[in-house]
């Protein structure tokens, strides 16, 4: 039935994206996903043709599911404290709720594959993208003291991203979220001179 083939192709992303960043882009084979995802290896074949092929969807999925996710807490605050704070939040949340898809975008896609340079650039444009609109904002307003807002943008979402990878080193991560939301977004307001 429709319902199964869409639950074992659930199944084998969800499976994917966890091996893909346990094990990175090269140690990851498609065994192990169709024995994480629990499904035989003609229907791995059956919805997508090769390796490659699937980490880059899972890639520009993840990607724009992240990317959504912050943008959306921004969008959903009027002022630059508060719009960093939800930002910070969101990203956090996935970092440490989904963490696999953190370690995919983060780590897993790094030097991966020829095809993701490309896609891997769009990502990062878009997280400096989300800083930054806040940030020009404020700086028209003169919320925020002058400054080149794509070099402080810039220098967030790497900050940011570090923090992360950071939090989700540490064996408590969630006990740890809170205290991570209120550091970063200290931090950015500082970097900011808010």
């Amino acid at each position: 039935t429709r319902q199964k083939k869409d639950a074992k192709r659930t199944a084998l992303m969800q499976a994917a994206v966890r091996v893909f960043a346990e094990k990175g882009y090269h140690a990851a084979t498609i065994r192990d996903i169709v024995s994480a995802a629990g499904v035989a290896v003609g229907t791995f074949y059956f919805y997508i043709p090769d390796k490659e092929t699937l980490f880059v969807y899972l890639y520009e999925e993840t990607a724009e599911f992240l990317l959504q996710a912050i943008k959306q807490a921004v969008n959903s605050r009027a002022t630059l404290p508060k719009q960093i704070q939800a930002a910070v939040q969101a990203y956090v949340n996935i970092g440490v709720y989904e963490p696999a898809v953190v370690s995919l975008l983060l780590v897993g896609g790094v030097g991966a594959l020829p095809a993701l340079v490309t896609r891997r650039s769009e990502f990062r444009e878009g997280m400096i993208n989300i800083w930054q609109g806040p940030l020009d904002v404020a700086l028209d307003k003169a919320q925020i003291s002058p400054q080149n807002t794509r070099r402080t943008a810039e220098a967030l979402a790497g900050a940011f991203d570090e923090n992360i990878l950071q939090l989700l080193e540490q064996p408590d991560a969630q006990n740890e979220a809170t205290a991570a939301v209120t550091d970063m977004s200290g931090y950015a307001l500082r970097a900011v001179g808010d």
